[in-house]
């Protein structure tokens, strides 16, 4: 076992010096990182800082002139509300007023007709019927007196008589 102190003396020193290699490349490593990281810090800088500063001046320019849009349309949008509630109203009034005058138009042509109806009635009874009746006496006086006559009358031609009630339809 004492053999091995040596060789276990020369492990651990090169397992040192392999630590110190690792870190070194570490080092090296994070040192090119570092130099990458800063100039793209700068890169950024340089290209973004003026974007963002032109882009809130272009925001701040714009905060009044959005805000004026958004009050008009807010007021466009009420006063287009309040035009269409009173076409609304207006709409139905007159359909309201024009069923009304279809009731009326209606009722008005019934009781046309029902007048005109009670007018040929009363057209019909005072004076079809009185026609009817003195046609009838007059038919039979005629009759009677060619009767009474004993045929002397004038001859009867063959016509075609035509029923009293169809005479005055």
């Amino acid at each position: 076992m004492e053999n091995l102190l040596p060789v276990f003396v020369a492990l651990t020193g090169l397992a040192v010096i392999l630590q110190a290699g690792v870190l070194v490349a570490m080092y090296v490593a994070l040192r090119k990182s570092s130099s990458r990281m800063e100039l793209l810090v700068t890169e950024v800088k340089t290209r973004a800082i003026p974007a963002l500063e032109s882009a809130t001046l272009v925001l701040d320019d714009a905060r009044p002139k959005l805000a004026s849009i958004l009050e008009n349309v807010e007021q466009s949008t009420s006063l287009l509300r309040a035009q269409v509630t009173r076409l609304d109203a207006v709409s139905n009034d007159a359909l309201d007023r024009g069923r009304l005058q279809v009731m009326r138009a209606d009722e008005l042509i019934s009781r046309t007709l029902d007048r005109i109806e009670q007018t040929s009635d009363m057209v019909h009874k005072s004076v079809v019927y009185p026609v009817r009746q003195v046609s009838g006496v007059i038919a039979g006086l005629t009759a009677g007196g060619e009767n009474l006559l004993g045929g002397r009358g004038a001859p009867r031609t063959e016509k075609q008589t035509v029923p009293q009630d169809e005479m005055f339809i």
